[in-house]
Parts: structure tokens; sequence; C-alpha cells
């Protein structure tokens, strides 16, 4: 998703007091409770190659573009793992 610079200089101009955050549940000690810590899995550095376009195309995406390459990748690998059970 991309943001046009001029909506972002919107969003950083308002208050916190301008946050409408009625559709979001507050957390209460029972959510707490419950709870877990989920640690980000470690990444491995490896090479590979890609075609060009691919990764200009991803690149173009802007910052993060490596962590969004490697989210379309678990995603393809965690439907495979649907698809196979």
């Amino acid at each position: 998703m991309t943001i046009s610079t001029a909506r972002l200089k919107e969003l950083q101009s308002r208050s916190d007091a301008d946050i409408d955050y009625s559709d979001i549940p507050e957390l209460d000690d029972a959510f707490f409770e419950t709870a877990a810590l989920v640690a980000p899995s470690a990444k491995t550095q490896i090479t590979v190659r890609l075609d060009s376009d691919v990764l200009e195309w991803f690149r173009q995406q802007g910052k993060g573009y490596q962590t969004r390459m490697n989210a379309v990748l678990k995603a393809y690998m965690e439907s495979q793992r649907r698809r196979s059970r």
C-alpha cells in the first residue's frame, strides 16, 4: 500500500486527541492473562537470483521491500502447507 506525501503530512499533523479509537476494544486484565509474547523468527542471510523486473518492482515499493518479499514467500509457503494437508 502506498500513501501520498500530502496524505502522510496530513496524518502527521493530527494531534493524538483527534484520533478516533472508538472501534478499538480496550485491553483489560483478562486479555493480558492469556497474551503470549511472540518473537520474530530468525532470519538467514542468503544470496538469491531474481528476475530484474521482480526486484525492481519490490524496490519501487520503498523501504522494507525485502521484508515484503519475505512476507509474499511466507504466504505462499503457508498456502502450500494448508493445501497439502
